[in-house]
């Protein structure tokens, strides 16, 4: 089977992750993925923040937790040592392009050993004071939404197998 496709096929969910770094060199790769996604326009609205600092990944992970309505503590990123936080400027595009991003991104991961998984809230958290304060702090000017987050890290445990495809997935004409 084509690589390409195998990586799509088997890539899943990671839901548990071990405390270990992911090398400079193996990040630099899955960022680089992520660069290439298709744009509307090619215009690039998006950004990739990534947080490796681990004060400021658990600032993020209280403040994603608290807009899902978790408990103090919990961890909605499952354990994973790098966030990848993907923004994109406002335009008609934003989320659409952003997605592409966050898909290259997870499935780049999964082609170099490393696990990832999709978090939501980064829309409420970039509205927020917290999340209007991150952009600043970077010297990201101007009107961004949040798209979403990509966990990533090693896996730590199983990885589950795929569920069986629906049947009614596909149409044609």
């Amino acid at each position: 089977m084509n690589e390409t496709l195998k990586v799509l096929e088997t890539r899943r969910s990671v839901r548990k992750f071990k405390s270990d770094p992911i090398p400079d060199d193996v990040l630099d790769q899955i960022l680089t993925a992520g660069t290439y996604a298709p744009t509307g326009m090619g215009q690039q609205s998006p950004v990739i923040i990534v947080v490796n600092d681990r004060k400021t990944r658990d600032a993020i992970a209280a403040k994603n937790a608290e807009i899902g309505g978790w408990d103090k503590g919990f961890d909605p990123f499952y354990g994973a040592p790098t966030i990848l936080l993907v923004a994109a400027k406002k335009r008609p595009t934003d989320v659409y392009d952003g997605s592409c991003v966050i898909c290259n991104l997870m499935n780049a991961a999964w082609s170099l050993g490393v696990g990832s998984c999709w978090i939501h809230r980064a829309k409420e958290e970039l509205e927020s004071d917290f999340g209007k304060q991150l952009l600043r702090s970077l010297g990201i000017e101007g009107d961004y939404v949040g798209v979403g987050h990509v966990a990533l890290g090693y896996p730590d445990g199983e990885i589950p197998p795929a569920k069986p495809r629906k049947s009614d997935w596909i149409y044609r004409v």
